[in-house]
């Protein structure tokens, strides 16, 4: 495209500026041939007016005219100073007189038209061009024609070595043009392919290739443009790459939860169906597979809970807060006995907008964490109160706390921080994926802060 675009700007370059020079060389030589012919008509007419009064002054003293020609003539013929003009004179086509070369002028005879207009005429003999004039004298004397030839060829070739000079000097700057045109699209094209080759990169999986940006012209901002797209494209091909990666990692956390109770279910299928048993070892047994069971069907609803928010809206109503958190805190009785755990409810704030049995289950859950994550003694406040013009309930625990590598990956579903999987919590890693969902289906924000050692805090900001 850079040489066809080269090309095409050279030659039409070239055709307007050598048209332009020939338009000014015509427009010169005209004018040229113009002032000479004026000059010759100027000059025949004084010498036509002068020779009729010098004829009828020979009349008047009765000499013949034929005979007093040369004399009358011979003074006209010094009229051009620089010796460059000629006369002839004839009589009923005849020449009579000629002032200096009597080829030329013969060579040349016009016939004047006969309305005694006279005729102007520019031709070239041998190598010499001339400006000739011929006129009838008035009667009665127009049996006489009188010529006059003025040599233009010195002019000629004045405009003649002008032009030269002109074409000359245009393909000096014809040349001077094409190494600019071709510096030029060569800054134009460079980007271009630039942008071609780093596009070939991209598309071979290397996203990180940017554009050199320099400047503020037009090229600038299309590599910046250009950048921002390669930015963009990085940044959703990290994002599919994310997603894709949090699905592999769901199907391989699934495919554990599953296999684990699915395995101690056959297992003590197949342990009571060879072994003789006992009723005691009976009994363990089928508690094991029920209980194996629940786990399984646990995990099932959850997911279909979770199923059921992603793809439904939910009804909200305002809610009492006082009211969701004494419901809380009745379910949560006795719960966390084992460990001595003291849970505190504090409210800011009189009401909420929500679904009540979907906020009751999140706070369960959270509090439910926050029980695990404490040791004996522990201390777990649930407060509700306005922050930044916002309502927020918070779930804040002095347990174990967390790193931000286990923060940020806690409402992954199936995710465990103990790389053991360890299921002595008795949880299938469900939880908070669950209550992340029920928070974007009541437009608010699920957010986690904690340290290890420190505490976990468990915030619901809501924007409505």
């Amino acid at each position: 495209m850079k040489q066809r675009t080269f090309l095409t700007t050279l030659a039409l370059f070239l055709f307007c500026f050598n048209l332009g020079i020939f338009i000014v060389s015509v427009a010169m030589f005209r004018d040229m041939v113009n002032r000479a012919e004026s000059r010759s008509l100027s000059e025949h007419y004084f010498i036509s007016s002068a020779l009729i009064k010098d004829i009828q002054a020979v009349q008047g003293r009765g000499t013949d005219i034929d005979g007093s020609l040369s004399s009358l003539l011979q003074p006209y013929s010094y009229l051009s100073g620089d010796n460059k003009a000629e006369l002839a004179f004839y009589k009923n086509n005849q020449l009579v007189y000629s002032s200096k070369d009597v080829t030329v002028l013969q060579s040349n005879f016009i016939e004047p038209p006969g309305n005694g207009s006279r005729l102007a005429t520019i031709r070239k003999v041998d190598d010499r061009t001339y400006v000739i004039v011929s006129g009838k004298l008035p009667a009665p004397y127009d049996s006489y024609t009188l010529i006059y030839l003025y040599d233009t060829t010195d002019a000629i070739n004045s405009w003649s070595r002008l032009k030269n000079i002109l074409f000359f000097a245009g393909f000096v700057l014809s040349a001077l043009f094409a190494f600019g045109l071709l510096l030029v699209l060569n800054r134009i094209f460079r980007p271009l392919k630039q942008i071609s080759g780093i596009s070939k990169d991209i598309a071979n999986g290397a996203y990180e290739t940017r554009l050199p940006v320099s400047g503020h012209d037009e090229l600038t901002e299309m590599s910046q443009s250009f950048n921002h797209m390669a930015e963009e494209i990085q940044r959703q091909m990290t994002e599919l790459k994310d997603v894709a990666d949090k699905k592999q990692q769901f199907v391989d956390n699934f495919a554990h939860e599953l296999r684990t109770p699915l395995t101690a279910i056959y297992g003590y299928a197949e342990y009571m169906q060879k072994a003789v048993l006992s009723e005691d070892d009976r009994l363990a047994a089928l508690n094991y597979i029920m209980s194996e069971s629940r786990r399984l069907q646990t995990v099932a609803y959850q997911l279909l809970e979770m199923a059921n928010l992603q793809n439904n809206q939910i009804t909200c109503e305002e809610l009492k807060v006082s009211s969701l958190f004494e419901t809380v805190r009745l379910t949560q009785n006795g719960k966390p006995a084992g460990k001595d755990v003291q849970i505190e409810f504090s409210s800011k704030i009189e009401t909420i907008r929500g679904d009540s049995c979907l906020m009751e289950s999140m706070l369960i859950n959270l509090i439910d964490n926050a029980i695990k994550a404490c040791g004996k003694g522990g201390h777990i406040i649930v407060s509700a109160e306005k922050e930044a013009e916002r309502k927020t309930i918070s779930v804040r625990d002095n347990g174990k706390g967390m790193t931000p590598e286990i923060l940020s990956q806690i409402t992954e579903p199936f995710y465990r921080g103990e790389r053991s999987r360890n299921r002595s919590d008795g949880g299938a890693g469900l939880g908070l994926a669950l209550c992340k969902q029920i928070a974007l289906s009541h437009d608010a924000e699920l957010s986690f802060s904690s340290r290890p050692g420190e505490g976990t805090t468990a915030k619901i900001t809501f924007t409505t």
